[in-house]
């Protein structure tokens, strides 16, 4: 009897036990306990551009779009960062900053589908609903286009997730059609512009069709692309943009969310952090730590830096004025910043020859700290400009020129050239030559704001033709590195899915 009693109490124990592992906790949020109210849904919205906080989006991706193009390179003594960032050399598909980007794409990703799904249902002021399902729409098409970018053969993953989804892979096609769909429903439903400063910094009509032209262009659409850049362009939000006179402006922490301004992500100092290179203090990540890992030694940990074929790029032509192209100096940090040289060029406080010497390497400096101090650190402040009006300028030009209207492309190209002080174009130019020119104009605009890499692929010159800028191109096979691997981890756990090609 004893015995049956004991198996008894060990019984109800073991069921009682099983039970508890049901009971809700009271103190966790769920999605029955939040989405209720106007306020969730801006909290909702808010977490989408959270992400932007991430690691993977303030440090590594910038440095996956900036080294995997032939501009910039790198020289970590972390070699299987420079292999894998730089070299096209990655045997391991689950290393650690790449798979972050992978990751916290799929993190915002999820926050969107969240707030897409959630929403609707929620009764509030309706032309707010509209706005921050037109945020979401935007931050959903925006992963996705980073993804498609960079992996390609991804999984489209439309609604929140559970743990038992195990969707395939879908086609980089398909997945650029998720991208045009979303950036598309974004465009439709976000304002033109925003009357609160309190939203200073959120998408508007205007960032969501920059970027769906960028997505057209990509799939070589250059028509839909044209159609989408017009309203920036010719049409009727073509007012609220123009490009700053100083170029210089466009990086610094005192010119911010400037009117040449079109997708910009917002980095702040939070005052209840420690030190600026304490990454334990809790919230560090309100800033980026593009500029700890971009910067010249003695400064920052220089896992990122230029190559210098581009300086001579810069120095093909001379302004009207026969002075030197205005944005070399604003580009990159090197020995001859300062036309005087390395004795009068400065480098966070000390010249460069003091710093290093005869030294000619090369450092971007966009969205370094230099400007305003003389360090960088973990948690930088410097905003970083997605897509500027000048780059939109030129997918313009790019676009009418693609389509067979190269007369009208000129003055788009000439507004960007004359803001750096040099001539007009020479007109005449045939389709062929005027995409060269462009080329070169892209190359010297933009440079260092990561959207080399997807020129590059646009234009069909990924592969080892480009060894004679950027040796690492030497590694690269055509067919296997325009596209990252798949997370090995992620192909262990979902079965449905399959590894890039060659990879």
């Amino acid at each position: 009897m004893k015995n049956i009693f004991i198996l008894f109490i060990l019984t109800t124990l073991f069921y009682s036990c099983d039970d508890e592992l049901d009971i809700i906790n009271p103190n966790e949020v769920t999605n029955e306990s939040f989405w209720l109210n106007e306020t969730d849904a801006i909290k909702g919205i808010n977490s989408c551009y959270s992400t932007l906080h991430r690691g993977g989006f303030s440090r590594w991706q910038p440095m996956l779009y900036d080294l995997r193009s032939d501009v910039g390179a790198s020289y970590s003594p972390w070699s299987e960062l420079a292999n894998a960032l730089n070299n096209f050399i990655q045997p391991n598909s689950n290393f650690g900053p790449v798979v972050d980007v992978y990751f916290d794409n799929y993190v915002g990703i999820n926050r969107a589908n969240q707030v897409i799904a959630n929403v609707p249902s929620i009764e509030m002021d309706n032309n707010l609903k509209e706005r921050i399902l037109g945020e979401a729409y935007f931050f959903r098409g925006m992963h996705y286009y980073h993804l498609a970018s960079l992996w390609g053969n991804v999984v489209l993953q439309l609604a929140p997730s559970s743990p038992t989804d195990l969707p395939a892979n879908s086609s980089e096609a398909e997945v650029w059609k998720q991208v045009i769909s979303d950036l598309t429903e974004a465009k439709n439903k976000l304002p033109d512009s925003y009357g609160n400063s309190n939203d200073i910094g959120r998408i508007t009509k205007g960032g969501a069709l920059a970027l769906l032209g960028k997505a057209y262009m990509q799939i070589k659409d250059f028509a839909s692309a044209k159609s989408a850049l017009e309203y920036m362009v010719t049409g009727a939000g073509a007012g609220n943009y123009d490009l700053m006179v100083d170029y210089y402006d466009n990086f610094k922490i005192t010119t911010e969310f400037n009117r040449e301004s079109v997708l910009e992500w917002s980095y702040i100092e939070n005052p209840t952090e420690g030190t600026d290179n304490d990454v334990q203090t809790a919230n560090h990540n309100f800033g980026t730590s593009i500029g700890q890992f971009y910067g010249p030694p003695g400064v920052g940990f220089t896992d990122a830096e230029a190559l210098r074929w581009v300086v001579g790029e810069f120095e093909i032509e001379r302004t009207v004025t026969n002075k030197r192209d205005p944005r070399l100096s604003v580009t990159y940090l090197y020995n001859y910043s300062n036309e005087a040289g390395p004795t009068a060029t400065m480098v966070y406080g000390e010249t460069f020859q003091q710093r290093y010497g005869n030294s000619n390497r090369v450092f971007f400096r966009k969205f370094l700290h230099d400007h305003a101090r003389n360090y960088e650190g973990f948690r930088g402040i410097n905003n970083y400009r997605f897509i500027r009006y000048a780059d939109v300028l030129l997918m313009y030009a790019e676009c009418l020129n693609e389509i067979g209207n190269t007369s009208d492309a000129y003055q788009y190209v000439n507004r960007v050239r004359s803001r750096a002080g040099l001539a007009a174009l020479p007109t005449g130019m045939s389709k062929a030559a005027f995409l060269t020119q462009l080329k070169h104009e892209r190359l010297l605009e933009l440079t260092g704001e990561g959207h080399r890499f997807n020129d590059l692929k646009r234009w069909g010159e990924l592969g080892p033709s480009l060894s004679s800028k950027d040796p690492a191109f030497n590694n690269f096979q055509i067919g296997k590195h325009e596209l990252l691997p798949i997370p090995q981890r992620d192909l262990d756990i979902n079965p449905n899915m399959s590894q890039n090609p060659n990879w």
